[in-house]
């Protein structure tokens, strides 16, 4: 079953100020689709997310992540969530059986201490939602040889990203997780395992 995946972030400081270029340290480690190479949407939300944004902005083309970062800055509160949307390229079996790369929708979200009752402690000053897990493990096709160099190409770039901001944004806590809460790495290492 198809599970949500995220990438949590934490930061020894995350002031008001400190918010918005963590973000941006985030967003240039992020490799961006070809198609969409940049942000195509900033939200601005107050208080909780049950509250109406005070800010959206979409981007055609795509921002820069610095542009994008720039407009959110306008507003800096202690209690709003900034989100960003781009997308990055993920391999996927098309309808006439060959792979392709295709865009994937991934939401940056940076929670101010105040937002939602400090929601950033269980969930990250930043967090990635990377989408369904079943992008990268496209559990609905038949593994064979081709294939699993495909998913493990999906699971590379995960890897590869999730490393950049280990080393380059000054996180010193990170989590990659599931609503279900199932081992993603569990979950990899049994798709493979499938291999024709």
């Amino acid at each position: 079953m198809a599970d949500p995946l995220y990438l949590s972030l934490w930061y020894q400081n995350f002031d008001v100020e400190d918010m918005l270029p963590r973000m941006l340290s985030v967003l240039r480690q992020f490799p961006f689709s070809a198609q969409a190479p940049g942000v195509v949407h900033v939200a601005l939300h107050p208080v909780s997310w049950s509250e109406a944004t005070v800010l959206e902005r979409r981007f055609s083309p795509p921002a820069s992540p610095e542009a994008a970062v720039l407009v959110a800055s306008e507003q800096l509160h202690e209690d709003y969530a900034y989100v960003f949307d781009g997308a990055w390229d993920i391999w996927v079996q098309g309808a006439d059986g060959k792979w392709q790369q295709k865009p994937s929708s991934v939401k940056f979200i940076a929670r101010a201490l105040d937002f939602d009752e400090g929601a950033w402690e269980q969930e990250g000053h930043i967090e990635v939602d990377l989408g369904l897990d079943s992008s990268f493990l496209q559990e609905g096709v038949q593994l064979d040889r081709e294939a699993e160099e495909w998913v493990r190409n999906n699971v590379q770039q995960l890897v590869d990203f999730t490393n950049a901001i280990e080393k380059k944004s000054g996180a010193n806590g990170r989590l990659l997780w599931s609503e279900s809460e199932d081992n993603f790495a569990q979950k990899l290492v049994a798709r493979l395992q499938k291999v024709n």
